[in-house]
């Protein structure tokens, strides 16, 4: 598929919204699927080390 101009290609034939916005979700679905387990494992290894140190303490 050819387009004209950079605002044809943006457009996509009126389809835009759907392709630009399917294109968004999938790249916060992504964004997620990496944030998330690394924000997991860092709560998780600040709640251990306090327990270590909570124990330590006795």
């Amino acid at each position: 598929m050819s387009f004209a101009s950079w605002s044809e290609f943006i457009a996509m034939g009126s389809h835009g919204v759907y392709v630009w916005s399917s294109y968004a979700i999938s790249l916060a679905v992504l964004a997620l699927n990496i944030a998330l387990p690394i924000l997991a494992r860092r709560r998780y290894l600040q709640d251990e080390a306090r327990r270590l140190r909570r124990e330590e303490s006795k």
